[in-house]
């Protein structure tokens, strides 16, 4: 019974242990606010392919395209083109995590 006990413990804690880790940390865009382009960096622990989203207020997504990450520090530089001064959210997501901050553009 305690045999059972302790490894269903171990099961639990290695399992919110293994949901806990991120695949990408450190969002951040700079300069903030912007007029022409932003940076756009984050941290990646693997390779993998992600999703840029940039958002408007009404939640409808205005910019959107596909990246491959490399391991450690990521750069997207992003243009506003034609997009109006105003408050935007975005994101990043691959399979396991979305991350999401805002920048107004000027």
């Amino acid at each position: 019974m305690l045999k059972k006990l302790l490894f269903t413990l171990f099961l639990t804690v290695s399992a919110i242990g293994f949901s806990q880790s991120k695949t990408i940390e450190k969002l951040s865009a700079a300069p903030n606010p912007f007029t022409t382009s932003t940076n756009i960096t984050f941290n990646a622990t693997s390779t993998s392919k992600i999703t840029f989203n940039v958002r408007n207020v009404l939640g409808k997504i205005v910019f959107k395209k596909e990246y491959t990450t490399k391991i450690g520090k990521n750069n997207i530089t992003f243009y506003k083109d034609d997009l109006a001064t105003g408050i935007y959210i975005y994101s990043i997501r691959d399979k396991k995590d979305i991350l999401s901050k805002r920048f107004v553009i000027k």
